[in-house]
């Protein structure tokens, strides 16, 4: 584990931490038998994918996917066109399977420290 953290240690990294870039995971898609590119989520991203999780998952993960695959650029015009989307989210239903999107999507979120980022160190503190 690492040390207990300063002020002066944030100061020493402010610029660091200013100026981190998203991260970026590397995925392989079985339906599609091919790699695609993720993005970390940027903070208003990934609030607003778990507000509309509270009311419908599945769409919250279709949202997340959208936003966080940037190769392919799902995004693009003509792919969307070709594939004939409606909604430009529609074409995360139509390249992934259901449980791809989930797990795409969760994958994405953890990136941004949803899950396993920050651990329990001592039960409690004594003074």
């Amino acid at each position: 584990m690492g040390k207990t953290l300063t002020v002066k240690d944030l100061l020493s990294r402010k610029d660091q931490i200013k100026n981190r870039q998203l991260k970026t995971l590397k995925l392989y898609v079985d339906s599609l038998d091919g790699e695609i590119i993720i993005q970390e989520p940027p903070r208003e991203i990934a609030v607003e994918t778990l507000a509309m999780a509270q009311d419908d998952t599945m769409k919250a993960d279709q949202f997340a996917v959208y936003h966080c695959v940037i190769t392919p650029n799902l995004k693009d015009p003509v792919l969307q066109k070709e594939y004939g989307c409606v909604e430009p989210t529609d074409i995360v239903e139509m390249l992934f399977r259901a449980g791809e999107i989930a797990a795409i999507s969760g994958q994405a979120l953890k990136l941004s420290g949803f899950a396993g980022s920050v651990r329990m160190v001592d039960d409690e503190i004594k003074n």
